[in-house]
């Protein structure tokens, strides 16, 4: 069985796009699964949900997802506003209703960020104001309520790609960020994350007869300067510097 994953595609289409075409250049997958974070960001929301509806792959929810789909208010996030005034009331109440969790094939779990939370780090840890990996202990601690059923646990919200093998034999795949390649996160405490090249990121899964399973990781070149263009039209410096790097801009950074 092979599984593709994409995750944390925040309204970039253009991403999304190149990201499928490639997937089926190289033969395609027997399943997508989407790890969320759908639509959030200055870029295109409704043309990307739409995109998603097509494929109709099965979609956790992410905090984005979540934050989207609330009654707008003053405290919102510029990126999750955007996208909020965008989409219609039909495609937010979608939103809403997408799972914490999926199971995607035996032993196999879906979520965003932690199974039990679509907003705390899993394999991470904010040291100095940046995302860096978590001490082995601290995430067994995270996953203790999980049940140890599930072998193979598909997350996001980092957007890092990381392939994490536990000490019991689980493990941990997160194939990075198809359309947000770095991000400041400015509730305390502060951090960015920075995947460090403009590449639209997934991965992909397969699962052979006998158990043994092997990772891919994709890094896609797409335009992303016009996405980059996208994101200054909409008033966002920080996030077309990001498109066009792969970093933050050193002003934001903490």
């Amino acid at each position: 069985m092979k599984i593709a994953v994409i995750a944390d595609i925040h309204g970039n289409v253009m991403a999304l796009d190149a990201v499928l075409n490639d997937l089926e250049l190289r033969g395609g997958a027997d399943l997508i699964v989407n790890l969320g974070d759908c639509v959030s960001g200055p870029l295109w929301p409704r043309e990307t949900f739409e995109r998603l509806e097509e494929i109709a792959a099965p979609t956790v929810r992410g905090n984005h997802d979540r934050r989207v789909a609330e009654d707008g208010t003053d405290e919102m996030w510029p990126s999750d506003r955007y996208a909020r005034e965008r989409l219609t009331p039909a495609q937010r109440d979608k939103l809403a209703t997408l799972p914490l969790q999926l199971e995607i094939a035996p032993s196999v779990l879906a979520f965003h960020a932690r199974p039990d939370h679509d907003e705390r780090y899993l394999a991470d840890a904010i040291v100095d104001g940046h995302l860096v990996p978590a001490a082995l202990e601290a995430i067994e601690k995270r996953l203790h309520k999980l049940d140890p059923a599930f072998r193979l646990l598909l997350c996001g919200h980092s957007h890092r790609p990381e392939l994490l093998r536990l000490p019991d034999g689980r493990v941990i795949f997160n194939p990075g960020s198809v359309g947000e390649p770095a991000y400041f996160d400015d509730t305390e405490p502060m951090h960015v994350s920075q995947q460090g090249s403009p590449h639209a990121r997934y991965g992909r899964v397969e699962i052979d007869g006998d158990g043994a399973i092997n990772f891919e990781f994709f890094a896609v070149t797409y335009d992303w300067e016009s996405a980059a263009q996208q994101a200054e039209r909409a008033g966002q410096p920080s996030w077309a510097h990001a498109l066009r790097t792969g970093f933050m801009p050193k002003t934001q950074g903490v």
